[in-house]
C-alpha cells in the first residue's frame, strides 16, 4: 500500500526489516532439515535451533517431534531426502542478515541415545532468502555445532568475526580428531587384513619363513595369487627391454625425473667413443645433444643417503646417472649407466653393449633408486603431505563459508587420516618399509625428502611451468605431458570462472584477511619461508590466486593419481621397480650372472675389512686373482665337454659351509 511505498523510499533495501512491522505479524524462518541417507542416519532424539541474524539471535526453538510424525512416522528420516521435513521460528522482529545456525542435539527421556547425521539445514527467511546451512556431520547427544550459511561471502563483518572464526575451528578440529580417528582405526583393520590375507597365501604356499631360493627371476610370478591389469602383464614380458626402459621415464610411474641434456656433468665419465655404437650413423653425442636428443636422469639426492642394516651389513643405492638417446623412431632408449656419483676403476659405465646381466643390473639399480625418489619426493611429499599443509591450513584460517574452503576442501578428503596411518604404519621402524620392503627404511625416506624439499619450487609444483624447466615441451609420445597439460587447461578453467565470481577485482584479493592468512601460512610453514621456492607469500591479483589453487588442486588429484594408481601397473612385477637390493652396486663389468645376486658368497671373498696391513691385503688379492684363473681354465674345459665338471669351479665355490 501506500505506507509501504514511502517506507521503502524512505528506507531503501532496509525498509525490508521493517516488514513484519507493517503488516502486523511474526517474522517467520522455514527450516527443511535433510537427513543424511545412510544407514543409522536418523534420530527420535530432541533436536533444538538458535538463528542468529545481524540483529541479534532468535529463541532456542526445539523443532517440533510430534508435529512431523504423523508424516513421516520417523521424525529425522534418512530414506526421504528428497522431501525432508519443514519446521516454523517465529521471532518477533527481523533477525536481519542471517549469519549463524546453532544445532543441539539432547537425548529423548524414553529412546535410547542415537547418533544423528545431519546433512544439511535449508532456511528461508521472511524476506524470502532462501540461504543453505551445509552440515555433513554426526551429532551425539549432549553436542552443539554452529553452521555458517552457504553463501560464501569473503569477507566478515567486523561485529561477528572474532565469534564466527572461533566457531568454527573449535567446530572444525572436533570433526577432524573424530574424523581422523575413525578412519585411521578403519585403516588399521584394512591393513591388518590385506597383511593377514598375504601371510596365509605365504603358509598355503609352504613359502613362510623358507630360505629356498628361486632359480631364476621368473619364479617371483610364483609368490601371490596376484590380481593383474593389462599394463601390469605387459611389464612382466617386456620389462627387460631397453624401449620399454626410455618408455617408463615419460609415461610409468615416475616422469618426474629426466631433463633435456644439453651438457653432461663433469662427474659422469661416459665419452663419445662409448655410446657412439647407439647413435644414428654419421652423428655423435655433441650433435645430438644441440639437437635436444639427449636425457639425463640424475640421481645424485641419493648420494650417501642412510640406508637400512641387514644382518650387519649397510644396503647401498645408485647415486649415479642414466643417459638416454631419443632415435630418429622417437624411441627414448637407455644408451650409458653409471651407479655411483665419482667415476672411478670400481664405478664403470655400463653399455647396452656390455653382457645382458650387466646390463639389466645396471638398470635396475637405476629403477631402485628411481623407485625410493618416486615414494618419498613425488609421493609422499609432494602429493601426501604437501596436500597435508594445504588442509591445516584451510582448516586453520578459512570459516567453512568461504568460497575457498568450500571449493578445496572435496580435494582434501581422507588426506589427514591417509597421512597419520602413512607414518605410523608403513614408515614406522617396524613397518613395512622398515622391515622388509625398502633399501633405505624409513630414516632413508625421511633423508631424501629433507634434501629435496629446499628444491621444492613453485616451478616443480605448475605442470606448464615444470614441462618447460625440463625442456621437455617438444618430446614425443609424451602422454604423461600431453593429458596432464589438457587436464590443468581444464581444472584452471574451472577454477579461473569460481574465483573471477568471487573475486571481480585484485583489490578484493587484497582485502580478504582470511584468503591472505591462508596463502602466508603456507608459505611460512609448508615451505619454511623460502623466498627461493617462488611460492607466493600473499595474493595481489586474481591471476595469482587462480594459478596457486589449480597448482593444488591439481597436486591434490590428477598428479597423486600419476605416482599412486601407476604403481600397480608398473611395479607390482618386482624386478621392474625393486625397492630392496640387498647386495651392492656392481663395481665390476662381465662377473654377473642371473645368479649373482643372492647370497652366495664365492670362494676368496673378504667382504669385512679384517685386514689392515698392506701385505695381507696384497696377499689376498693375488688369491683372487689365481681363483679367477682358476675358473677361467675350468670354463673354457667345461665349454667341450658333454658333461661338465664345475664342483671345484672356484666361482661356483661359497666361502663358508653355511646350508
Amino acid at each position: 500500500g501506500p505506507e509501504w511505498t514511502l517506507w521503502r523510499a524512505r528506507f531503501g533495501p532496509r525498509a525490508t526489516c521493517l516488514t513484519p512491522i507493517l503488516r502486523g505479524t511474526m517474522a517467520k524462518y522455514k527450516l527443511e532439515v535433510t537427513t543424511g541417507n545412510m544407514k543409522n542416519g536418523g534420530t527420535w532424539d530432541r533436536i533444538y535451533i538458535t538463528l542468529t541474524g545481524s540483529k541479534g539471535p532468535s529463541e532456542r526453538t526445539e523443532l517440533n517431534n510430534f508435529a512431523d510424525v504423523k508424516h513421516d512416522r520417523y521424525r529425522f528420516n534418512p530414506q526421504r531426502p528428497k522431501h525432508p521435513p519443514t519446521y516454523m521460528i517465529t521471532t518477533k522482529l527481523s533477525l536481519g542478515r542471517l549469519l549463524l545456525l546453532k544445532v543441539e542435539k539432547n537425548p529423548n527421556v524414553i529412546l535410547p541415545e542415537n547418533m544423528w547425521f545431519c546433512s544439511k539445514i535449508v532456511v528461508t527467511t521472511p524476506e524470502g532468502d532462501v540461504i543453505l546451512f551445509p552440515c555433513y556431520r554426526w551429532m551425539s547427544n549432549g553436542e552443539v555445532v554452529e553452521l555458517r550459511g552457504g553463501r560464501g561471502p569473503t569477507l566478515l563483518p567486523t561485529a561477528t568475526f572474532i565469534y564466527a572464526f572461533l566457531t568454527v575451528i573449535f567446530n572444525q578440529s572436533d570433526i577432524v580428531l573424530w574424523v581422523s580417528s575413525f578412519l585411521s582405526m578403519l585403516f588399521n583393520y584394512v591393513f591388518v587384513f590385506l597383511i593377514s590375507i598375504r601371510i596365509l597365501e605365504f603358509l598355503l604356499k609352504g613359502m613362510f619363513g623358507s630360505t629356498k631360493k628361486w632359480e631364476n627371476i621368473d619364479d617371483i610370478k610364483n609368490i601371490f595369487w596376484r590380481k593383474t591389469s593389462e599394463i601390469s602383464e605387459y611389464v612382466t614380458d617386456h620389462w627387460k627391454e631397453d624401449e620399454f626402459y626410455g618408455f617408463q621415464f615419460l609415461n610409468g610411474a615416475n616422469p618426474n625425473v629426466i631433463v633435456r641434456c644439453s651438457e653432461l656433468p663433469p662427474n659422469f665419465a661416459v665419452t663419445e667413443e662409448m655410446v657412439q655404437p647407439f647413435l644414428e650413423e654419421g652423428t655423435t653425442l655433441q650433435k645430438e645433444m644441440e639437437k635436444g636428443n639427449i636425457f639425463l636422469c640424475d640421481q645424485t639426492i641419493m648420494d650417501g643417503v642412510p640406508t637400512r642394516v641387514i644382518d650387519g651389513k649397510p644396503m647401498q643405492v645408485s647415486s649415479g646417472f642414466c643417459l638416454l638417446y631419443m632415435t630418429p623412431e622417437s624411441k627414448l632408449m637407455p644408451i650409458a649407466i653409471q651407479l655411483g656419483q665419482l667415476p672411478s676403476e670400481t664405478n664403470p659405465i655400463f653399455l647396452p653393449s656390455d653382457s645382458e646381466t650387466d646390463w639389466l643390473l645396471a638398470k635396475m639399480f637405476i629403477r631402485n633408486a628411481d623407485f625410493n625418489q618416486l615414494q618419498a619426493i613425488h609421493h609422499l611429499k609432494n602429493s601426501h603431505y604437501l596436500a597435508e599443509v594445504y588442509n591445516i591450513s584451510t582448516l586453520r584460517n578459512l570459516p567453512e563459508i568461504h568460497p575457498l574452503y568450500k571449493l578445496l576442501i572435496p580435494h582434501f578428503r581422507h588426506n589427514i587420516p591417509s597421512n597419520i596411518n602413512g607414518r605410523n604404519l608403513l614408515l614406522a621402524p617396524t613397518g613395512p618399509l622398515g622391515l622388509v620392503c625398502s633399501s633405505l627404511g624409513p630414516d632413508g625416506l625421511m633423508e631424501i625428502m629433507r634434501r629435496a624439499h629446499p628444491g621444492t619450487t613453485y616451478t616443480t609444483l605448475c605442470l606448464p611451468d615444470n614441462i618447460a624447466a625440463r625442456g621437455l615441451e617438444s618430446v614425443p609420445n609424451f602422454y604423461y605431458r600431453d593429458d596432464g597439460l589438457k587436464l590443468w587447461d581444464v581444472i584452471h578453467s574451472f577454477v579461473k570462472a569460481m574465483m573471477e565470481y568471487y573475486y571481480p577485482s585484485d583489490e578484493e584479493v587484497c582485502k580478504d584477511s582470511e584468503l591472505q592468512a591462508w596463502i602466508s601460512e603456507i608459505f611460512t610453514h609448508g615451505f619454511l619461508g623460502n623466498k627461493e621456492s617462488g611460492i607466493p607469500e600473499n595474493f595481489s591479483t586474481v591471476e595469482e590466486l587462480i594459478k596457486f589453487i589449480t597448482m593444488v588442486i591439481f597436486n591434490s588429484s590428477g598428479q597423486h593419481a600419476t605416482t599412486n594408481h601407476s604403481q600397480f601397473d608398473y611395479l607390482s612385477w618386482l624386478p621392474n621397480g625393486p625397492l630392496l637390493l640387498v647386495q651392492p652396486p656392481p663395481t665390476t663389468k662381465g662377473r654377473s650372472s642371473m645368479k649373482t645376486y643372492t647370497d652366495f658368497v664365492p670362494l676368496g671373498s673378504y667382504p669385512d675389512e679384517q685386514f689392515d696391513e698392506l701385505v695381507p691385503k696384497q696377499i689376498i688379492k693375488g688369491f683372487q686373482v689365481e681363483l679367477k684363473h682358476l675358473s677361467e681354465t675350468i670354463d673354457a674345459r667345461n665349454s667341450q665337454l658333454e658333461v661338465p665338471y664345475n664342483y671345484f669351479n672356484p666361482s661356483q665355490i661359497e666361502n663358508s659351509i653355511n646350508v
